[in-house]
């Protein structure tokens, strides 16, 4: 038996956001879905970390960082000057207090589902890439290339979304937030090390 309200939680999101970024939830909270089907995750902290995981997007920013400098919640130097990153930790506030999750793993996936970080867990990488490929995103380079790729390998997966990300962000380097950064590098690392481990057993065959 599930522990969760799935149509009473759907039910407030639907007025707490938009049309389009509901929409959006529907599809991160599917996605998630299958994604922890295919990688053995547990399938209902996968699905209510992706309905929840916007559940702060369509707060106005100002009142981001109102609330969270209320509820004693840290705001980087960056984060102030970029407010629209604030909706992942002040969603994983969110889903603890209004939708009672109590799941460290949940909240953690809630927390890092925009910026990544360094050596995130199965249910973090999950949510980060089914809100990169869910069905109703369009605009990403490469998508279908990499929504097939998240069936097949999660850290490869999330190796090629950060360097697209990175890729696009260049433009304006000011909207890199360090956190992607870092967790781009752990990325490209455990990349190089497995490709170099492959060439290794090529080369002993």
């Amino acid at each position: 038996m599930s522990t969760f309200d799935y149509r009473k939680i759907q039910s407030k999101l639907y007025k707490e956001l938009d049309a389009d970024r509901y929409q959006h939830t529907l599809g991160v909270m599917y996605t998630c879905a299958a994604l922890a089907m295919v990688n053995h995750c547990d399938l209902e902290k996968a699905q209510i970390a992706g309905l929840l995981h916007d559940c702060a997007k369509c707060i106005p920013n100002k009142k981001k960082i109102k609330m969270c400098k209320k509820h004693n919640i840290p705001v980087t130097e960056f984060e102030e000057h970029n407010p629209f990153l604030l909706h992942a930790k002040l969603g994983a506030f969110l889903a603890k207090t209004e939708y009672r999750v109590t799941d460290g793993e949940v909240l953690r996936a809630i927390t890092y589902h925009t910026t990544g970080k360094p050596d995130m867990s199965v249910l973090e990488k999950i949510v980060y890439i089914s809100d990169y490929i869910e069905p109703m995103r369009n605009k990403a380079p490469r998508l279908g290339e990499i929504r097939s790729l998240a069936f097949q390998d999660l850290d490869e997966c999330m190796y090629e979304i950060l360097k697209d990300t990175l890729d696009y962000l260049e433009e304006n380097p000011k909207d890199i937030d360090q956190m992607t950064v870092k967790a781009f590098h752990f990325y490209k690392n455990l990349h190089l090390e497995r490709q170099e481990k492959g060439a290794q057993t090529y080369e002993s065959n």
